[in-house]
């Protein structure tokens, strides 16, 4: 086990100048503090706090993510999350992160500077500067549907994609759908290239053509719709599947300005019910994921990753909410 003396020993400084440096105090230089934390990293310094496990200090680290009332999708995952390590009585931090706050400073010296055990990420990508350096890391980090390959001190905790993307064209094509449409979320998204190679992959296997000008990215915001259903109901599009909820408002907005009924004329469907879905009018047939549930699995694989149990990957059923916006082709 590394002690505060070994990283003296190893920069040739005193003992209590590395304590200064690992406690954020303010007689030390920027540069001896950075010195500090960068070795204290290298040799795979634990501070005493970080190993109390009646004490146990873990943040949520979002961005990108709205999470601050029940609509909004980040809301019910940071509730479950809260309520599983409350039982545990750990310490949870909520940190929103920016681009400015990742490039100012490395994940690993943020995580021992605060004395984190560990951490639950939501919202980010791929090429985030914090997620591309989780490939070293060896503090326990769960991601919420990103990857990160080899290394056993990182999770990904998420909801079947492919389950849930074959769930809704499986229940369109019982309603006589030929003609589907996919709009997707944005592009640089693992869970995007997951339920696009999906939704091609439920096609082929119900006898279905995947045409690729029906299968487009947007974001995940309702206003992505505007760019790509006048194109869709132009190539004969009967029903759109729809990567999120929120995707899915904007679709049933704009098919709405073209003249058309929902479902008599077009069928559409979501992807994660949020509370939203139930009060469009009409209601929205979607795809569950159980936020609530996901936070809590996030808290289960963290604990996992704390106490040495490495865990790769961790996925929630989808389920089917069949409602109003799902109807029988016309052709």
């Amino acid at each position: 086990m590394v002690t505060i003396k070994d990283i003296a020993n190893k920069l040739g400084i005193a003992v209590s100048t590395v304590s200064k440096g690992l406690n954020n105090a303010s007689d030390i230089s920027e540069e001896m503090r950075q010195l500090v934390l960068d070795t204290a990293i290298e040799m795979g310094y634990t501070s005493k706090k970080m190993k109390d496990s009646g004490n146990r200090k873990v943040c949520i680290l979002i961005e990108n993510m709205d999470y601050e009332n029940i609509d909004q999708f980040g809301y019910e995952i940071i509730v479950g999350f809260k309520l599983a390590a409350a039982r545990r009585k750990w310490d949870v931090h909520v940190v929103p992160t920016n681009l400015n706050m990742q490039t100012e400073e490395k994940y690993d010296t943020y995580m021992l500077r605060n004395n984190f055990s560990g951490a639950f990420l939501l919202g980010f990508t791929l090429h985030d500067d914090w997620v591309k350096q989780l490939n070293k890391t060896n503090f326990p980090t769960v991601l919420l549907d990103n990857y990160i390959e080899r290394n056993p001190h990182v999770g990904y905790v998420g909801t079947d994609n492919y389950e849930g993307i074959d769930l809704a064209v499986n229940h369109l094509c019982k309603l006589g759908h030929k003609k589907i449409a996919f709009l997707n979320g944005s592009k640089n998204s693992m869970v995007s290239e997951q339920r696009r190679q999906a939704f091609v992959n439920s096609m082929i296997k119900h006898g279905l053509v995947p045409e690729e000008e029906l299968i487009q990215y947007g974001y995940y915001v309702p206003d992505c719709a505007k760019d790509h259903v006048p194109s869709f109901l132009k190539k004969g599009a009967t029903a759109i599947m729809c990567a999120s909820d929120l995707i899915a408002t904007g679709v049933m907005t704009e098919v709405s300005k073209h003249g058309l009924k929902i479902p008599d004329d077009i069928s559409i469907v979501g992807f994660d019910d949020l509370p939203i879905a139930s009060q469009l009018s009409p209601a929205l047939t979607t795809i569950r994921q159980d936020r609530r549930d996901l936070g809590k699995s996030a808290f289960l694989l963290l604990d996992g990753l704390v106490h040495g149990v490495s865990t790769s990957k961790l996925l929630l059923r989808a389920k089917l909410i069949t409602r109003e916006s799902s109807g029988s082709a016309k052709y």
